[in-house]
């Protein structure tokens, strides 16, 4: 009886023993005497008890690990990077998960090896750059990152997902020195644009002032031109009238000369009307107006004259 009890229970024992079951986002590696056999889909199965054992189990999730170095550039500045590293199992072939259990001794030495080449190939493409074009050039490293590493992870199993160069800082002097520099072009950009400001206010104002300038030039010319042209027309009228006058006189057999005697006697009452306050002196004898209409004859012959040479 004690023998059918021991015997049922390491046959429960073995049964036990010949189930395995595998997490979903994990492939199981099976290996017979320390050789690979298979491998375990996720789900419950079935294995050679004591004879088959799972070697390790491989993660077909994504998985990420965060970088933290330092690198010099061309012009010798260092360079602080901190960076997020996310990537995965190329995919989930045979050949694939065997070269991912066995490539490496373990998961340190991946994870090593990875972090190692990453800083490798970063620190590589630094040192060919100055350090004012590191932080402009975010993307540009990590495509090289890319193209550098796919191809060593793809003989590893892996696949580089994606790789983000979170912060990039130099030393606390390179920082200063920078911040005046921004600071620097800052103002110089301020003190330009305010130049041009200025030169643009100044502009305007003077195209201003010009323009105000040839508009008054322009109605004074023609506030001129006006005034000469109602001049012409009163001197017109005026001969017109005088030669009407001198006509009907002449009809009526009168001395013409009783017209200037008008006009002489009207100018000095016009004169005593609307003088002011003013003193004026005239002689008012018959020689006096033969005198005077003479050199207001003379003057107005004078002025024509040299309107004539200025228009010539």
């Amino acid at each position: 009886m004690p023998l059918f009890v021991a015997f049922i229970f390491l046959a429960f024992l073995l049964l036990l023993c010949s189930f395995v079951t595998v997490k979903q986002g994990t492939i199981a590696v099976v290996t017979i005497f320390g050789k690979y056999r298979r491998l375990m889909r996720p789900g419950l199965s079935l294995r050679i008890p004591f004879i088959e054992l799972v070697h390790s189990r491989v993660s077909i999730q994504n998985r990420s690990v965060e970088l933290s170095f330092q690198a010099v550039t061309q012009d010798q500045a260092n360079v602080y990077f901190k960076a997020m590293l996310l990537y995965s199992v190329l995919n989930h072939d045979e050949e694939t998960v065997k070269n991912v259990a066995f490539k490496f001794v373990d998961q340190n030495n991946l994870m090593q090896a990875l972090i190692r080449t990453i800083e490798g190939s970063i620190r590589a493409y630094v040192a060919t750059q100055n350090q004012a074009n590191v932080l402009a050039q975010r993307n540009e490293i990590v495509l090289h990152v890319k193209e550098q590493i796919d191809v060593v992870l793809e003989t590893w199993g892996y696949h580089l997902q994606d790789l983000q160069l979170n912060d990039i800082t130099f030393d606390d002097e390179i920082m200063r020195s920078m911040s005046r520099v921004v600071a620097s072009n800052n103002l110089k950009a301020a003190a330009e644009n305010e130049g041009q400001a200025l030169l643009i206010t100044k502009t305007k104002a003077a195209e201003a002032d010009g323009n105000a300038i040839k508009i008054a030039a322009a109605a004074e010319r023609e506030a001129a031109q006006l005034r000469g042209q109602g001049v012409a027309l009163f001197r017109t009228e005026v001969a017109q009238g005088m030669a009407k006058s001198a006509l009907e006189m002449e009809n009526a057999k009168l001395d013409v000369s009783v017209i200037l005697f008008t006009m002489w006697t009207e100018s000095i009452k016009h004169f005593a009307e609307n003088g002011q306050g003013n003193v004026i002196f005239l002689d008012g004898s018959s020689e006096g107006m033969n005198k005077t209409m003479k050199e207001m004859m003379a003057l107005q012959m004078q002025t024509d004259n040299k309107a004539v040479n200025k228009a010539v």
